[in-house]
């Protein structure tokens, strides 16, 4: 990866290890994993200046025009998608077995009920399993994909909130990043969370980072994280869209 104020890590548009690929005797702890992988689909994170929403087919066009910027697909090793695959795209992971995707949101810019949600976006963040053996662990990558919101400290916003999130509802204990190389700046974001180097690939170019959450780590998320507020990310739309509405038609 170039070295830009992108808080993304690794972002893979590809499928993970499905339930049917597995051995036997994991798909079990899968099916078990599966149910708690998808409990974001009617989550809402509320932070201090974000608000991270579940990955939906409004969000696929705003997100396919970000796609679409050479930048990015550099930086996120992607290749160029039609808008019907990113569709598809969209629906392979908010069905996916072991990936948690949230849009992040300008809190700001939310807060106006007349301002459409996809309006608001400014990136996303994921959290998906690597391991089919060990559903404590996973990895975490966050893009924000809006140029005039980076350097803002919305990466270590969203960051902290999916730890949290990952910790307290997921039961993930173990954490992994993968980074390039030469994006500096994201990698002492990850160090300033306490995460340190497991190993560096130069063939890839990226070092790999990680952490492991102890009871100490965990008070002191819970702690920082107090202000997070988790709502029905369906009602709390559905206000929204009730009072654009009502302002249409004064």
């Amino acid at each position: 990866m170039a070295q830009v104020s992108l808080w993304k890590v690794s972002h893979e548009r590809s499928h993970h290890l499905h339930v049917q690929q597995m051995p036997m005797r994991l798909r079990l702890v899968s099916y078990q994993v599966t149910l708690i992988m998808r409990i974001n689909e009617d989550t809402l994170l509320e932070g201090k200046n974000v608000v991270l929403v579940p990955y939906n087919a409004d969000h696929v066009p705003r997100y396919h025009q970000w796609m679409g910027c050479p930048e990015l697909q550099q930086l996120t090793a992607s290749e160029p998608l039609t808008l019907e695959q990113e569709y598809d795209m969209q629906r392979s992971w908010r069905e996916d077995d072991d990936k948690c995707t949230f849009i992040i949101l300008d809190k700001q810019r939310w807060a106006d009920p007349a301002v459409q949600e996809e309006q608001c976006m400014v990136g996303d963040v994921n959290i998906f399993l690597t391991d089919p053996s060990d559903s404590s662990l996973a990895e975490l990558e966050i893009m924000i994909a809006e140029p005039s919101y980076r350097g803002k400290g919305l990466g270590k916003e969203v960051t902290r909130m999916m730890i949290c999130y990952g910790v307290t509802k997921l039961g993930i204990r173990k954490f992994e990043a993968k980074i390039g190389l030469d994006n500096k700046v994201s990698i002492a974001m990850f160090k300033r969370f306490h995460f340190h180097e497991l190993s560096v690939s130069e063939v890839f170019r990226e070092v790999t980072l990680g952490m492991t959450v102890d009871q100490a780590v965990r008070t002191r998320l819970l702690g920082d994280m107090a202000f997070m507020q988790e709502r029905e990310y369906r009602k709390d739309r559905d206000s929204r869209q009730e009072v654009t509405s009502s302002h249409a038609t004064l």
